[in-house]
């Protein structure tokens, strides 16, 4: 519901297909406590009533991509498990992926979930550990790019209110993550880990510091459950497996930000 009624303010067409409902093994997570127990910052939005079409996520993936492939790229902003039911079930499908880019893990940093994990990566470690173990074209956008360089001030975040009614919505949703950010992860604003990771995925040049190197997830429990090992000075003697973002161009980050809130 959340998707659609974006899509709905955007005035987009855009089909949200409905793919899995719980992670591959363990039981399912939410994120509530940071944005909100409707997802959307409980600011009394009406999510309901709008209807996803009937085909499944997943077999909508594998479709998409035999069609074109090595022509589309994948953005990946939450949990991995429809990605790892597709690879399951399409053993040829990280073949037709031109790019997948990945909002989860960190590169440098502790976790916002653990002391060492990331939660779209926690919530589901055995599907990310498919996706990382695959043959896709990984890129990782991680938490802490999201931390250095997509924090949004209260004062940026007014500017962009005042935008337009699409930039007073995109703010007023933060309600929520403003309060985590200032309790929990000590920022001076909010960050926007989706929106940053998507200004690499429109443009990869965006980036301004990465490295390549083998990522690993860690299965398990407790504190490093779903922890990104990022093999720094090649001492597991792997196959270098991912983009590593580490920065990106904040000035220009922001300049894209108000440039789609604006139009």
């Amino acid at each position: 519901q959340a998707a659609l009624y974006t899509i709905e303010m955007c005035e987009a067409k855009v089909p949200v297909h409905v793919g899995a409902t719980k992670p591959l093994v363990r039981s399912f997570s939410s994120a509530q406590n940071v944005h909100g127990a409707d997802g959307m910052g409980d600011i009394g939005l009406k999510l309901s009533g709008r209807i996803p079409t009937s085909h499944d996520a997943v077999r909508q993936i594998i479709d998409t991509f035999r069609s074109a492939p090595g022509e589309i790229d994948l953005v990946t902003l939450g949990p991995l498990t429809n990605i790892a039911l597709a690879l399951s079930i399409e053993p040829e499908f990280a073949k037709w992926v031109r790019r997948c880019v990945i909002m989860g893990g960190t590169g440098v940093l502790p976790g916002n979930v653990t002391v060492a994990s990331e939660f779209n990566i926690w919530a589901d470690p055995e599907s990310a550990r498919i996706v990382f173990d695959s043959a896709l074209p990984l890129e990782m956008v991680g938490w802490d790019v999201s931390v250095a360089d997509a924090v949004i001030s209260d004062e940026l975040a007014a500017e962009f209110t005042e935008l337009s009614n699409l930039g007073k919505f995109a703010m007023s949703i933060q309600r929520q993550v403003r309060e985590f950010c200032r309790t929990e992860t000590k920022l001076d604003g909010f960050d926007l880990p989706d929106p940053i990771t998507m200004s690499v995925a429109i443009d990869s040049s965006m980036s301004t510091s990465e490295i390549r190197k083998y990522v690993r997830v860690h299965l398990g429990d407790g504190d490093t459950r779903g922890q990104t090992i990022v093999d720094h000075l090649g001492t597991l003697g792997k196959n270098q497996n991912c983009r590593v973002v580490l920065r990106v161009n904040r000035t220009r980050f922001v300049a894209m930000i108000r440039d789609a809130l604006a139009n």
